[in-house]
């Protein structure tokens, strides 16, 4: 792994060089493309400058490029989900599939909790595989199924176990699945796929509505149910250059709920609301539920309904998130979130018996207003669309970039009395809370990409942040 580290300057669009560094290496660096405009050296004078403090403390230059070879290409995983075109008799087929993974994956984790109850260790997926011919042969019904999609859900079991116990990032342990909730299951082959005709093993060929060409090369294939509709998911890999973002604007993003998102160059989201507007109508299609017979056909019917809500409240969030993390991505090469604990940020504020909560009520609203927004699932689509973009995405700590001056730096809760305006109480300055939380934010991203790394700083007392002289 090689490291090069060289300043430049921006004249009309072209580099210079302004490092000793040998002819044969030039060469090879003018060949990398540019990504990030970011000064990291500052006054030190690392590799025998012609001139000293060339380099300026703003953020417009290029100070290092840190890449194992000259030509990089990147793996990308992709998936296309087109809806299926089932019958009744595949839609039986597949349900039956869905059964099985799910009985499956409930026999192996009553066996995993029983082991690890009795402090025992655990089995691994090569050993728990072993079973599989038992089962069948208790239960009969399972060998009317593929074998591997029953494997792949025990691989799928195995690796959620492992990450519960992950200690870097743990994760809930695994619950029992119920019917009809996330029927799912998963062909690593055997499948076949002929223009908008797809072959599933021991179910056959299925149409589906192909709404856009697939690229690259198939790895597998997902078949889910969500609401009364089947769906295929296609998961391919392809080989592509490390891409190079077309912009090189940097922008901070400040989330909310009034507004989805605040840009720092005063662009605006507003949201969407998708839940908030058909909150009405699932109340009363649940309170229909709670007069039915449970588990009778009425009952199911109008479990159906209420699914269908519920998919067209998700779908219609998706398709802002979608919409709005490419338009962000496609225009910024650096994007700045803040670092939002939206777990922590919607807790319930009930308290306990002994210890109840105040202001019950305002808080259940708001976390319903903050659950609506959908950030996770934005700065989640944000990320990877910035990576296949040839962008990057910084992270800062959310603290005090509603309350800092932009101009002065001054901190204080006095400098925004109300949600929507912001007024400094040192030097008067005056703009959109919303608008001057992003630029705070904005700077704090520029600054950390300035340090190299992220700036840790105890926030638990009211001090000037480390990125706010920067």
């Amino acid at each position: 792994m090689h490291m090069i580290v060289f300043a430049v300057h921006f004249n009309k669009g072209s580099l210079k060089i302004i490092a000793n560094i040998r002819e044969d290496i030039s060469q090879a660096i003018k060949s990398i493309p540019v990504k990030y405009t970011f000064s990291i050296l500052g006054n030190k004078d690392k590799m025998n400058m012609h001139l000293k403090n060339a380099v300026s403390s703003m953020s417009n230059f290029l100070a290092h490029i840190h890449r194992p070879k000259y030509n990089i290409c990147m793996i990308r995983l992709q998936a296309y989900k087109y809806r299926l075109k089932t019958n009744e008799a595949q839609e039986g087929q597949l349900k039956r599939f869905a059964g099985c993974c799910r009985f499956v994956w409930n026999k192996a984790l009553t066996l995993q909790k029983q082991l690890l109850d009795n402090k025992e260790k655990r089995l691994t997926y090569n050993k728990i595989a072993l079973l599989l011919p038992q089962w069948k042969q208790e239960h009969v019904f399972l060998k009317e199924v593929h074998s591997q999609i029953l494997q792949q859900s025990l691989m799928n079991l195995d690796r959620a176990i492992k990450d519960a116990f992950n200690k870097s990032s743990p994760k809930r342990f695994p619950k029992f699945k119920k019917k009809g909730i996330h029927d799912s299951f998963r062909y690593p082959q055997g499948f076949k796929l002929n223009d908008n005709v797809v072959y599933l093993p021991k179910v056959g060929w299925i149409p589906f509505y192909k709404s856009r060409g697939i690229v690259g090369t198939i790895r597998n294939v997902t078949v889910s149910r969500n609401g009364k509709h089947w769906f295929v998911s296609i998961q391919t890999e392809q080989e592509v250059s490390d891409p190079v973002h077309a912009s090189d604007s940097a922008v901070g993003i400040d989330m909310g709920v009034k507004r989805f998102a605040t840009l720092s160059d005063g662009t605006i989201y507003e949201p969407l609301k998708s839940f908030k507007k058909l909150e009405k109508k699932l109340a009363r299609e649940q309170r229909k539920l709670s007069r039915k017979v449970k588990r009778s056909s009425n009952w199911k019917k109008q479990k159906q309904k209420i699914a269908c809500i519920h998919k067209r409240i998700a779908d219609t969030r998706n398709d802002y998130l979608h919409k709005t993390s490419t338009a962000i991505s496609k225009n910024h090469a650096l994007v700045v979130l803040e670092d939002l604990k939206v777990v922590n940020m919607s807790a319930s504020a009930k308290g306990t018996v002994n210890n109840p909560g105040r202001n019950v009520r305002a808080k259940s609203g708001l976390n319903k207003a903050i659950l609506d927004q959908g950030w996770s699932g934005f700065r989640r689509m944000l990320e990877y669309k910035m990576i296949w973009a040839g962008g990057r995405i910084i992270v800062v700590p959310p603290q005090y970039t509603s309350q800092e001056c932009p101009l002065c730096h001054n901190i204080s809760p006095d400098n925004r009395k109300t949600q929507e305006t912001f007024k400094c109480i040192s030097c008067s300055y005056t703009n959109n809370a919303d608008l001057v939380a992003a630029i705070n934010i904005l700077a704090a991203g520029l600054a950390v990409s300035a340090c190299g790394e992220a700036v840790h700083q105890d926030f638990s007392r009211k001090q000037e942040p480390a990125w706010a002289v920067a």
